[in-house]
Formats: C-alpha cells, structure tokens, sequence
C-alpha cells in the first residue's frame, strides 16, 4: 500500500468498518491470504467495532448514506464543525454529557435545548443504544467499597 496524500480525507470508524469488511470478503472469494500481521489487525479491529459500547455494535442502526445525510441536516442549523461531525458518527452520543466531550465549548455555543435538541437529533437518525440496565448486569460487582465489608 502507498499513500499518495497524506490526510486527504478522515476516516469514520464506519467507512473503516466497511472497508476492512471488504477487504476481507475479497480476499476470501480470491482464497489468498493477506500478511499475518495485516489479518491480525483486521481480525482485532473488526472486533472491537463489533463490541460493546462501540456505536456499530448495536444492529441496526444503519449507518448508510442516506441516515449520514440526515443526520446532516438536522445537524446543519447549529454549524457543527466536520471534526466534530465525525465525532458525533464515531462516538454516536446521545445525552448532552457525552455530547459535551464531542463539541467544542459547547456550553458557550448551545442551550440547554438545543443541546437536548442536538442529542435527541442524533438518536432519532442514529438510533438509541440499548438501556444501560443491560450493561450494568455485564459489569456485575466490579467495584468493592468500603462501606460494602
């Protein structure tokens, strides 16, 4: 692989998803294989996309061109920045705290409605992840305090 332009375009973790996707189904149906360190990192990075709390482990939502560009225009009154949209396709917030770790000075720049307003935007095109009761009971007691003795 040769890089012709160094950063000429970033990457979501779903167009990386896809591609590693690709990448392999071609590589399956020409029944060769890739070098052991590139299947490796394919293997491990596919992985990671596939597990919880990754945005593209919950099936659907459908991460296609279509919810992209709606997502973009509902998004498009409130002057997201292209980092920080690419953020909000990788993180896929869906509260205004964690959104607080997507948008720059976003106190300064938004509301508090129009923070709600922004995350109720990106769960209604994205999705909503499942209830947090689900992955509490993967965690079981992990943390022992104190007052627990």
């Amino acid at each position: 692989m040769k890089i012709l332009e160094a950063q000429s375009a970033t990457l979501t973790n779903v167009e990386v998803y896809q591609f590693l996707q690709k990448q392999a189904k071609e590589y399956q149906e020409q029944k060769r294989r890739g070098p052991g360190n590139l299947e490796t990192l394919r293997r491990e990075l596919l992985q990671y996309f596939e597990t919880h709390p990754g945005p593209l482990s919950q099936k659907p939502p459908a991460y296609d061109e279509t919810s992209i560009s709606r997502l973009l225009e509902r998004l498009r009154p409130y002057e997201i920045t292209k980092g920080e949209m690419i953020m909000i396709l990788n993180m896929r917030p869906t509260n205004p705290v964690a959104l607080n770790t997507v948008i720059e000075d976003m106190e300064v720049r938004f509301g508090p409605e129009q923070q709600e307003d922004i995350s109720a935007g990106i769960a209604e095109v994205l999705g909503q992840f499942p209830e947090q009761e689900e992955a509490d009971e993967d965690q079981g007691d992990v943390m022992e305090t104190t007052e627990d003795r």
